[in-house]
């Protein structure tokens, strides 16, 4: 690639005393991993052979990275010339390093915004480990490898405006498997058994036991959408 199409990753603080301070990285990975997970409680139930397997939550996205600083690679900043740099592997350094520590106007360390091309992350910080390799005459760092991990960052508005995960207010959709019934069905989804009541009616279900490995069942919402609890 030529040095006129090179780009080059930037660190974006976004709120805080730092809001809007541009930190731009050598970035030439291997590769960038993508991690999520979700949390489940383990309900046991007497009788059966494993306990049930009730959603909590979804966990925040992961993002991890090895990031690349070098001052003799680059005399005078980054060698794209679409964006000169002058701050040393040294300033940089310590600009990353900032933020993780606790900024004074929101008692936490600052949000920030990963770019690198058509890759843009809005997360916080996890994790920065550096291993410095080569040295100005002084001592000071001008090579260095960043391990960083980034988790990302959702304020409650976003989450109640764009939720990604289903949720016991949304009307859901499961598949019978197995020899499922509705009262398992209802104890994994609802957390009561008892609330199998509430999917048979959604169903239009006489016999709770009319249901086959394949069949799709509704799982309607317990609250309303004005926040009333509906009477089985």
């Amino acid at each position: 690639m030529s040095q006129n199409h090179l780009q080059k990753a930037t660190i974006t603080a976004l709120e805080g005393v730092s809001r809007n301070k541009v930190i731009t990285v050598l970035f030439n990975p291997a590769e960038y991993s993508f991690e999520r997970s979700n949390s489940y409680k383990a309900t046991p139930i007497p009788g059966l052979g494993a306990p049930l397997l009730q959603f909590v939550n979804g966990e925040c996205d992961q993002l991890s990275m090895e990031l690349f600083l070098d001052d003799y690679t680059d005399p005078q900043g980054p060698t794209s010339m679409r964006q000169k740099e002058s701050d040393p592997v040294m300033k940089r350094l310590r600009d990353l390093t900032k933020l993780l520590e606790i900024d004074r106007s929101l008692h936490a360390p600052p949000p920030v915004r990963f770019n690198w091309g058509p890759m843009e992350f809005v997360a916080v910080i996890e994790k920065l480990g550096r291993k410095v390799t080569k040295f100005h005459p002084d001592g000071t760092p001008a090579r260095a490898t960043l391990s960083v991990s980034f988790k990302e960052y959702r304020t409650l508005r976003e989450q109640l405006e764009d939720p990604r995960r289903e949720s016991a207010d949304k009307t859901r959709r499961r598949v019978v498997v197995g020899r499922d019934s509705l009262w398992a069905l209802a104890a994994r989804e609802y957390g009561d058994a008892n609330e199998w009541v509430r999917i048979a009616r959604a169903n239009d279900l006489n016999d709770p036991r009319d249901i086959a490995p394949g069949d799709w069942l509704e799982l309607p919402p317990i609250e309303n959408p004005d926040g009333t609890v509906d009477a089985l």
